[in-house]
């Protein structure tokens, strides 16, 4: 699939204040149309199809990503349980959505049913706001990680 038409490419040019986090090889942000205070994708900035489609250097580092990303998540929202998902068939750039699972979420719709909410749970500006917090948070963890590394 060309760039040009792959949702997921077409973040790069997403709105920096709705991104936790951009480096090299990753991305960290509310998604266009998944808009749900607490929902960010983790996605690869080159085109990869698939986890299987990842290289070394991103094969690499997308653990800790994902980890730094959660604990964030999980910090800013108090969320009992951020679930990290990938599929991979509607949009087949690799990419995970963390989704932050609030106490309030009934329990027929924990786990895969989260992703009803979808339908009712999009608040814009709130997904963003949240993610400032989130975004900080996220600094706060790698920050936190290189001094102790220092010591």
């Amino acid at each position: 699939m060309p760039d040009s038409e792959c949702l997921i490419c077409s973040m790069e040019e997403s709105d920096p204040a709705s991104r936790v986090f951009l480096d090299e090889l990753w991305a960290a942000e509310v998604a266009p149309g998944f808009e749900v205070p607490g929902w960010f994708f983790l996605r690869s900035r080159r085109h990869a199809e698939k986890l299987t489609g990842l290289d070394e250097a991103e094969t690499a580092t997308f653990g800790r990503h994902a980890h730094d990303l959660v604990s964030a998540v999980e910090q800013v929202t108090g969320a009992p349980a951020v679930y990290l998902l990938s599929f991979g068939e509607n949009y087949s750039h690799f990419h995970a959505l963390a989704a932050a699972r609030g106490e309030q979420v009934p329990p027929e719709l924990r786990g895969w049913g989260l992703l009803q909410l979808l339908a009712e749970g999009r608040d814009v500006p709130a997904a963003q706001a949240l993610a400032g917090d989130v975004r900080l948070a996220y600094e706060e963890i790698v920050r936190a990680r290189e001094h102790a590394a220092v010591r």
